[in-house]
């Protein structure tokens, strides 16, 4: 299993969930062991963000990075769709402080990086191989970490609205296939009586039913409603996906979560990181135990 990148550059532009602007995003093929960064183009001059799980300062209905000041916000949709995808390295230029919601899943970012196309390396992918449990909690909020071949999510949820009646627990096995099938598609959600709460907090100032689901008292607001009965379930698990891949790297392990959220994520991540004997740095020379979709050969 090599490293991954992209077989070209590419560029979207849409709105920031949580800031109501306009963002322009480009994503560029970066070198072997480059990593995935974040460069804060509107800044003079420019501002490198690397990756780190412990420079995340903010987890309130998002995951944000602080580098010495400099911030992105909103980032775990695309770092999910990369996780899904198997990207290592990319250079990712934004000229807002927030990342574009687009449609308010990952779907996409899988598109447009399918249709530019995977390019593989020619240095080996590591991955971070979980060697014994580590657990974190809040209030009645949980995640764990086990040892597993793979990385599976075991995700429950517990919302008092008619909605989540048949989904409130699932178990998915991470691969690209289930990624788009099960996972990727998934948009965010709100209720609309927090609506009022979340503008006055200067939260979700671009949202609207375009990039979100709205849940009502009793039903939905979208008229179009869910994509698939279990959507707002699978919009958790892409968010664990993309907060646990802040680390830079995908995680061999299984991981539960009870009604865990960006917070909690955040500190199971630095909390399997604070402690060597968690982990083992692993690469694959074959039979790698995550099926990723093909991608071009090395030049």
């Amino acid at each position: 299993m090599m490293q991954r990148t992209l077989a070209a550059s590419l560029s979207l532009s849409g709105v920031g969930l949580h800031s109501g602007e306009q963002v322009e995003l480009t994503l560029l093929p970066a070198a072997e062991d480059h990593g995935i960064v974040f460069e804060r183009v509107d800044l003079d001059p420019p501002v490198k963000v690397p990756l780190d799980p412990f420079r995340v300062f903010d987890t309130l209905m998002s995951t944000n990075i602080d580098f010495d000041g400099v911030r992105i916000a909103t980032a775990e949709h695309l770092m999910s769709a990369l996780a899904g995808l198997g990207i290592d390295n990319l250079l990712v230029q934004v000229n807002s402080s927030e990342m574009p919601i687009m449609d308010g899943s990952a779907q996409v970012f899988v598109d447009a990086i399918l249709a530019t196309g995977i390019r593989e390396q020619r240095q080996a992918r590591k991955f971070i191989k979980v060697l014994k449990p580590v657990s974190v909690s809040h209030e009645d909020k949980q995640a764990s970490l086990v040892p597993h071949d793979g990385f599976t999510v075991d995700f429950k949820i517990d919302f008092d609205h008619p909605v989540f009646a048949d989904q409130q627990q699932r178990v998915y096995e991470l691969s690209t296939e289930n990624y788009i099938n099960q996972i990727g598609y998934a948009r965010t959600f709100g209720f609309e009586k927090d609506l009022d709460y979340l503008k006055q907090n200067n939260l979700a100032r671009g949202g609207s039913l375009q990039n979100a689901v709205v849940l009502s008292t009793d039903g939905i607001l979208n008229p179009e409603g869910l994509r698939q009965p279990d959507e707002l379930l699978s919009h958790k698990v892409l968010d664990a996906v993309g907060d646990l891949y802040l680390s830079g790297h995908q995680i061999l392990g299984h991981f539960t979560a009870v009604k865990s959220g960006h917070m909690l994520n955040n500190r199971l991540l630095q909390a399997l990181l604070s402690e060597p004997d968690n982990f083992e740095w692993v690469s694959f020379s074959q039979d790698c135990p995550i099926e990723y979709i093909e991608a071009k050969a090395a030049q």
